[in-house]
Order: structure tokens, then C-alpha cells, then sequence
């Protein structure tokens, strides 16, 4: 490989700029990982100087980071930090994997032991969460040359074991149905917060969005980079959001509603005329005056704290303590609304949802099919 990163009769060793390539190599989650330029002479690019390759390196880094969510990235780089962490205090060393000191590390987690003796606040981590860990350090570890096999004995047994011992029925987010909608958004102001607000609850309702995808909205098509779709409204028809998911783009019809009042297509265009937002993020901060539109877009932590507080507002599951209310709601609760509210065929509502299979959109069906059929009654009881 250095006859391909050298010119002739030159030593690589002694090129000033790929020295200070691997010296001043970009922080962060490409840190340790093998120089890209490497990547691409051994693929058998033709003999260059690195030099002519800059351009092409950064393109190939923003495609290597285009490959998964900022969310995923994030999440999977503080896997492996902590990973890390554990290792060094226990003697270990993180690379390469072994799956015997895996076994012990989600052992760790399990018990409570990750971050040293267990502590009074600092609970053990849930099944989901360690399997979800597994599958950071499994994206780590490949971005470094590595693999990590899951199915090995010293981590299969201990995750069954944790498994057998830990697991707990999934605690899922109250579904908040289409009365609750109107019950929440009659909480709001008529201010531009309170028309932005509107806008996101009836939007992500009927979209059965998620919080990362309302957010993430576009006015117009291929706006903005971090953008992850758009929307087009139709004047008799309603609004055509379009996404970009995990497996491809997908698109998501949300009609007109029968109500003025709780319409999402309404509620958008009062917003957008209003807010009078021509391009960039649909959904964007507003000043402390409350008469200022930002150009920044919406944290997705917004929607699920304006879920959390219309809720509460509006006494949903007013039946229940305050402290047990103030648990039971998300943005996701938006998304399972849906699919507990519409008796329709399910496709339909697999398809809005865009669920790969008709079970996860029966799991979001919980509230609606509960107790609808009675087989007590059914067996003559």
C-alpha cells in the first residue's frame, strides 16, 4: 500500500501531509478508526498523492456518517465510552474484543456493578437497554476491523441468564386517543407558540409520526441537510409528508380533518402563513417574546415535553396519582394514538405507521383491541 500513497522514487513515511493526517486526525467517533484514504488505496485506487484525494476523503466521511442518525451515532459512541470506562477500572483492555470480558462487562450492567460498587440512584440497567448496548459496541467494533459474535457462549448464556432473571413486561407509553388530542390542544394559546404547538400534536397524531421526524420536517423538498423530509399540501386534499427511514423513503397521507379546530392540515398552514416560514425546518424555536420565529429547528425533546405537559393539562388519566401521570407520557404516545384510535383494516394503519410487519402494528393496537373480544362470555361463563 505505500507504493500506491507514494510518488516515485518517495518514501511515504516521510509525506509532511499524511503525517499530519494521522496526527491531527478528525476527534470523536472516527478517532481510532483507519485512515480513509488507506481504505481507499486498498480498494486499488490509482497511484495519487494523497493530496488530490482530500476532497474525496471528506465526501466518503460524510457518507460514512450519512449511513446512520446523528441519535444512533451519539447513543453508540456513549456505549462504547462506557464500555471503555469499565474496562480500564477493571484491568481490561477494549480492544480487541474478547468475548469472556464482554460476558463479565454485561454481567456489570445487569447487576449494577457497571460504574463501579453498586450505589444507592443508580439502578441496574434494563434487558432492553443491555441488548441495545450489545448492539453499540457491535457497530464499534466493526468501524475498527473488528467483529463481535453475539452468539458465543460466554455472551449468549450470560444475556439468557439475564434475560431469565430480569426480564419485565415492556413498559409502554399511554396511547393519548383522539378525544385527548382535543382535550390537549384546548390547553394552548393562540400566540405563536401555542399555533406551533398545535400544529405538532395534530400533525403527529395523525401522521402517527415520530418525534425525530416532526421535528425534522422540512417546508420544501431537500431544504436542508439535517432535514429528514418534507410536506406537501394539497388544497382539497391535505397534506403529503414525505420521510426518510431507516430503510428508505417512505410517504405518509394526513387528510383533512372533519373539525376547523382539530384539522392538521389547519392547524399547519395557520402556522406556516402565520409564522410565515417560506423554507428551512417546519417546526423551528421561538424567541421569549413570543413573536419571533428562529431559523434553528425544534429539539425533539420538545415534543415529547409538550406531550408530557398538554396531557397532564388536560387531566388525562386523571384516574391515576399525579407523580404515575407524569410517567405515562411521550411523544410516542402521539404515535401509538393513532393506531389505538382508528378502526380501520389494519394495513391501513400499518402502512401510515410504516410498520415492516402486521404484529408490531398489533402491539401499538393494544388499547383499542383490549377486551374487545370476551371469551368468558364466549365459552358460556
Amino acid at each position: 500500500m505505500d507504493k500506491l500513497l507514494k510518488p516515485d522514487g518517495a518514501d511515504s513515511h516521510q509525506d509532511p501531509q499524511a503525517a499530519r493526517r494521522r496526527d491531527n486526525g478528525p476527534p470523536g467517533e472516527f478517532a481510532g478508526l483507519p485512515d480513509i484514504v488507506d481504505l481507499v488505496m486498498e480498494m486499488g485506487c490509482p497511484s495519487r498523492s494523497p493530496a488530490h484525494l482530500e476532497a474525496l476523503v471528506e465526501t466518503a466521511k460524510d457518507y460514512a456518517k450519512a449511513a446512520s442518525s446523528e441519535n444512533t451515532r451519539d447513543a453508540y459512541t456513549k456505549d462504547f465510552s462506557h464500555y471503555s470506562s469499565w474496562c480500564r477500572r477493571n484491568g481490561f483492555e477494549p480492544l480487541p474484543p474478547e468475548v469472556q470480558t464482554i460476558g463479565l462487562y454485561i454481567s456489570a450492567c445487569a447487576s449494577g456493578t457497571a460504574a463501579g460498587e453498586p450505589k444507592r440512584g443508580i439502578p441496574a440497567l434494563s434487558v432492553a437497554t443491555i441488548e441495545r448496548r450489545l448492539s453499540g459496541l457491535a457497530w464499534n467494533f466493526t468501524q475498527r476491523g473488528f467483529s463481535l459474535d453475539r452468539a458465543d457462549r460466554h455472551i449468549a448464556t450470560v444475556l439468557a441468564g439475564i434475560r431469565r432473571k430480569h426480564a419485565e413486561p415492556p413498559r409502554q407509553k399511554e396511547a393519548v386517543l383522539g378525544d385527548d388530542i382535543k382535550a390537549m390542544i384546548a390547553t394552548l394559546g393562540h400566540d405563536l407558540r401555542g399555533l406551533r404547538d398545535r400544529a405538532i400534536l395534530l400533525l403527529g397524531f395523525a401522521g402517527g409520526l415520530r418525534r425525530s421526524e416532526i421535528v425534522g420536517l422540512d417546508v420544501v423538498r431537500d431544504d436542508k441537510s439535517d432535514g429528514a423530509g418534507w410536506i406537501e399540501i394539497f388544497a382539497d386534499k391535505g397534506v403529503l409528508v414525505t420521510l426518510r427511514g431507516k430503510t428508505g423513503w417512505r410517504e405518509v397521507e394526513v387528510g383533512r380533518g372533519s373539525s376547523d379546530f382539530s384539522c392538521p392540515v389547519v392547524a399547519l398552514e395557520t402556522w406556516i402563513r402565520l409564522g410565515r416560514i417560506a423554507r428551512g425546518p417546519l417546526f423551528r424555536r421561538i424567541f421569549k417574546d413570543n413573536k419571533t420565529v428562529d431559523v434553528e429547528r425544534l429539539s425533539d425533546k420538545h415534543v415529547a415535553r409538550l406531550v408530557k405537559q398538554t396531557a397532564l393539562a388536560a387531566g388525562v388519566r386523571s384516574d391515576l396519582p399525579e407523580a404515575e401521570r407524569a410517567l405515562l407520557f411521550s411523544g410516542h404516545s402521539l404515535r401509538a394514538g393513532l393506531a389505538s384510535s382508528a378502526d380501520i383494516e389494519e394495513r391501513y394503519v400499518q402502512k401510515q405507521l410504516g410498520h415492516a410487519s402486521a404484529e408490531m402494528t398489533r402491539k401499538y393496537q393494544r388499547q383499542r383491541d383490549r377486551f374487545r373480544t370476551n371469551l368468558t362470555k364466549a365459552s358460556g361463563l
